[in-house]
């Protein structure tokens, strides 16, 4: 079972890394790019756990990280550290907590939520898997967008060309509606798709949730 579990890791690792440095790690929708980094982390989750869930949440966060330091975007700064927040010269600390915390939640939640599910509900597995999925995929997106209201709200509005108020949140929810709600969709979709047999192999071991 200790083989079993640290193979299954380093693929789920591998697939993070490799999700989050090419262009297979997102799926065009049509008006957006949806992302598709954080689903090994909720399918890592659920099968193998909310430690290794958030070992894989702490890596795709780390990921994120670098990414924003070494090809910064205009909204890295909410990410990385080591970029100057907009009208200062200095980056955040805050930065790693939204770069870190959503994403190890993101491995850690879905576990919790699927667990819940098949303990008090009839509901059919694949049903439970995609809520599960959908969930942190949602707890990803509105602890992120939130955070960034919350913690960069001066540089959030001046990126946006919006003041601050009910003006500029109605622009977080654009994202977690636009963006966001998408995303969480086709991970739910994949997560029941892919999951529901990963348990079945993981739990031949004797491994159960």
């Amino acid at each position: 079972m200790k083989t079993k579990r640290l193979t299954l890791t380093a693929i789920f690792l591998a697939i993070i890394i490799l999700f989050s440095f090419t262009p297979l790690g997102f799926i065009n929708l049509g008006f957006i790019k949806a992302t598709l980094v954080h689903i090994p982390v909720i399918i890592g989750g659920i099968v193998l756990g909310p430690r290794i869930g958030a070992f894989l949440g702490l890596s795709f966060g780390l990921l994120s990280m670098t990414i924003n330091t070494m090809t910064p975007s205009a909204l890295s700064f909410a990410f990385s550290p080591f970029i100057p927040v907009i009208g200062t010269n200095n980056g955040s600390l805050w930065a790693i907590v939204i770069a870190l915390i959503p994403r190890i939640l993101t491995g850690v939640v879905p576990y919790f939520v699927y667990k819940w599910l098949k303990s008090n509900n009839k509901l059919p597995d694949r049903l439970s898997l995609f809520i599960s999925g959908v969930a942190a995929s949602m707890v990803n997106t509105l602890l992120v967008m939130n955070l960034i209201y919350l913690l960069f709200q001066d540089a959030y509005s001046q990126l946006k060309g919006v003041a601050i108020g009910a003006g500029l949140y109605k622009a977080v929810l654009s994202v977690i509606f636009i963006n966001g709600v998408p995303e969480a969709l086709v991970a739910g979709i994949v997560v029941s798709t892919i999951t529901g047999v990963l348990l079945k192999i993981y739990q031949k071991g004797g491994q159960h949730l």
